[in-house]
């Protein structure tokens, strides 16, 4: 035995040791016999437990890993054994990997130093592209047809941990000259797969590309991540000589190799739920609330938007997707979309989403093309081969994906998504390459109105500018505008201010940042399931029976998570009858042209909306069957949304306002008519003067706010009666029109110098000495 063998088997001895229950803590031997259940081959050890056991030897592991790994795997692989002796085949070995806290040796890809070649590292990063599995061959076995023998050759590389790299050459000869036959049935082989892990965006540093490492994974670990999944990989940091042609090159290529790949965020796609944690969920889920306590849960930074946030709530649990036995795929996601004002919070909503939901990306208009969105062909950079890179929305699968600023992108663009949205399929055609990718996502989308601002004076179709194929996609469409009001501005100003005002104890260091960046939540949160009051942040004095309840965000993930996976809700006859009646008063409200139109248009796929919310609703209640109060619930977002609820309400509250002010001018004119009285008598004014002068009093009111009020009320009347170019009006029906419900009526004055204004804005014409209105 030469000194190499001698040195593996004491550190085989002292890792069997460890691994014995008397002398080590032995608290992995039910860990082998959870991986021998479970029919794993990969033992994942904490480094603090063998630093804690022998502080040399986990020192010498961590600098020196090609030396101890071998011994270790050999030491794990007698253990199994002795277990269980049929748990592994003639020959198969049980690998280990590593995980734990690694101080100075967690890094990124920018601190990989050449200190740390040929040293065990933890890299964190973000996965940007996977190449193909392929199978490596281990071990061949060959045939010589003429003397019948069998000759085996062995291969090893940079990955192995023992021995000098072989060469990869086939042998197609023995010894003496004869013909060798590969079988390759009996050859061994093991997976092997190359990513490229790039470091996180947020922590690059500025002005600068952030830097990439390759990785090797082999064996169990390939398609452990997918692009775009945040991970921390261990493994050990090599170096390979460079290529060059003839001469020496000094410059060498890096790789890790990789014993264990952990998500950072694999805890908030799969909860863990504990006994008191479903008990929790049954008991907000009886509540007569439920729907309103997980609305005001959700981004409880943002103010308002109480309804939007509602049917976010509903988009993340989704409907039932159906796959009929003819082929037809009925998709079970909503689709949403926001248009509105600038600074209304739209970008925000979108941010709470990808808090909140397990998989979601998040992408811009002018950021992303059509391809980038669906599918690309490209070309394998290894072997050449053209292979299909996925694109946002095939990554989102299953998951949500965040489209902001929606009205900034090409209509060609635009268009590569009208597959997904129904379909929910990116077909291929290009290149050679025929191929059907799966994208069942639902598409949260965020847009601008076409001016900039929102026109009030236009209907919601032309403001929002988008076609009308596109727009029957969108389950739901919100139109969110910025309300001048003074009692909401005040709400909204002492709800910013008191969200500036508050830090809290878990945001006071770098390291609570660093946690919350990868998804690890404080521990002091993780149990509780309401939000604790706090006065500097949730407002002054409130009574206990007032004081609003929110969840933590950890709980609503939880309780999305159970609710959308445990619960499938069926449709029962009584909310199958009344989705069919709401269906059609829907469909007669929008034929009837005094309705003035919804933001939507309502075709068949509002129907399935209908049954895609309702289906929402019963999972929120933890409901196995769909009933009438679940269709009533879905109706009234659906009908927040068509009709666009929050300009009516913002007319309505301007209409108070204005009365309110008309009731205050009518109060104070009877002491004007007294003191106009005594200046005529004074004056000696003929009657003439004295009709005229009401006129010039009450065409003074036309401050803003009515000047707003005659042009949205016109343009209701415009759109709702279908004027187009070229057509009359009388003047009589637009003072009956623009005065229905007014205290302080508009006089024909009034009305023909605002027409007048529009005159001059080239938006109609006056006609017959000011009784009839072109349109232009």
């Amino acid at each position: 035995m030469d000194a190499g063998d001698e040195i593996r088997s004491a550190h085989k001895r002292e890792f069997l040791e460890f691994l014995d229950q008397d002398v080590g803590k032995g608290i992995y031997i039910d860990e082998i016999r959870k991986m021998i259940h479970h029919k794993r081959r990969r033992l994942v050890v904490n480094i603090s437990d063998l630093h804690d056991y022998n502080t040399q030897l986990a020192r010498g592991l961590l600098r020196n890993p090609s030396e101890y790994m071998q011994p270790f795997s050999d030491a794990v692989t007698e253990v199994t054994r002795n277990l269980d002796s049929k748990a592994l085949k003639e020959g198969e070995q049980v690998l280990v990997g590593f995980e734990g806290p690694f101080v100075s040796r967690r890094v990124t890809p920018r601190d990989l130093m050449s200190s740390f070649i040929g040293s065990m590292v933890c890299v964190e990063g973000i996965v940007t592209k996977c190449s193909l599995v392929r199978p490596k061959v281990v071990k061949s076995v060959h045939f010589c047809p003429s003397t019948g023998q069998f000759t085996t050759r062995e291969y090893r590389d940079i990955t192995s941990n023992v021995g000098l790299p072989t060469g990869s050459v086939y042998p197609t000869r023995d010894e003496n000259g004869n013909l060798l036959v590969t079988e390759y049935g009996l050859c061994k082989y093991k997976d092997h797969q190359t990513l490229s892990m790039q470091e996180l965006p947020e922590n690059s540093a500025p002005g600068q590309l952030p830097r990439t490492v390759d990785v090797i994974v082999e064996d169990d670990l390939v398609d452990s991540c997918k692009p775009g999944d945040r991970v921390a990989i261990f493994g050990l940091y090599k170096a390979l000589p460079g290529k060059s042609k003839g001469s020496v090159n000094g410059v060498f290529r890096t790789v890790l190799i990789a014993n264990n790949v952990s998500l950072l965020k694999k805890e908030a796609s799969a909860p863990i739920y504990t006994p008191e944690d479903v008990s929790n969920i049954k008991k907000i889920s009886d509540r007569a609330d439920t729907f309103e306590l997980l609305g005001n849960s959700l981004a409880p930074s943002i103010h308002g938007h109480s309804w939007i946030k509602k049917a976010v709530i509903l988009l993340m649990l989704g409907g039932v997707e159906k796959n009929l036995k003819n082929g037809t795929h009925l998709r079970g996601d909503i689709n949403m979309m926001m248009v509105g004002d600038p600074s209304v919070a739209k970008s925000q909503l979108l941010r709470a989403i990808m808090n909140i939901a397990p998989l979601a990306i998040s992408t811009t208009g002018r950021g992303s093309s059509g391809v980038g969105l669906t599918a690309a062909v490209t070309s394998d950079q290894e072997t050449g081969e053209r292979r299909l890179e996925a694109g946002a929305m095939v990554l989102a699968d299953r998951g949500i994906v965040c489209i902001d600023e929606f009205d900034k992108m090409n209509d060609q663009d635009r268009v590569a998504i009208h597959e997904v949205m129904e379909q929910q399929t990116v077909t291929i055609a290009k290149a050679g390459i025929h191929a059907s990718l799966n994208a069942r996502c639902s598409v949260v989308a965020a847009a601008n109105p076409i001016y900039g601002t929102y026109d009030r004076s236009l209907t919601p179709t032309k403001n929002i500018g988008l076609p009308d194929s596109l727009l029957s996609r969108f389950d739901l469409l919100f139109i969110v505008l910025d309300q001048m009001d003074p009692d909401i501005d005040r709400q909204i100003s002492e709800h910013v201010l008191r969200m500036h005002r508050y830090r809290s104890m878990a945001d006071g260091g770098d390291e609570a940042l660093l946690d919350s960046r990868y998804g690890r939540a404080d521990d002091s949160d993780i149990d509780s399931v309401y939000v604790k009051y706090n006065r500097m942040l949730h407002g002054g004095k409130v009574t206990k029976s007032k004081k609003p309840d929110t969840l933590t965000s950890n709980f609503l993930k939880k309780y999305i998570h159970y609710a959308k996976h445990r619960i499938q809700p069926d449709l029962t006859d009584e909310a199958s009858d009344h989705i069919a009646i709401a269906y059609a008063e829907l469909r007669n409200a929008a034929s009837n042209a005094q309705s003035g139109g919804g933001t939507l248009p309502i075709t068949a796929r509002t129907l399935e909306t209908i049954i895609r919310l309702s289906t929402a609703h019963a999972k929120l209640k933890l409901c196995r069957k769909v009933v009438k109060s679940d269709v009533e619930a879905a109706l009234k977002v659906l009908n927040f949304a068509v009709y666009h609820k929050e300009l009516n309400d913002m007319e309505e509250r301007e209409q108070g306002r204005l009365k309110k002010l008309g009731s205050e001018h009518i109060a104070d004119r009877p002491n004007d008519n007294n003191i106009r009285a005594t200046n005529q008598t004074m004056r000696g004014m003929n009657a003439m003067d004295v009709d005229d002068h009401p006129t010039a009093e009450a065409s003074m009111f036309l401050d803003a706010e009515r000047v707003e009020l005659f042009e949205t009320r016109f343009g209701h009347h415009v759109v709702a009666n279908h004027f187009s170019d070229t057509s009359n009006i009388s003047v009589d029906d637009i003072e009956k029109v623009v005065n229905a419900g007014l205290e302080i009526p508009f006089t024909r004055t009034d009305l023909l110098s605002l027409l007048k204004k529009l005159q001059d804005e080239n938006r109609l014409m006056i006609l017959d000495n000011g009784r009839t209105v072109m349109m232009i």
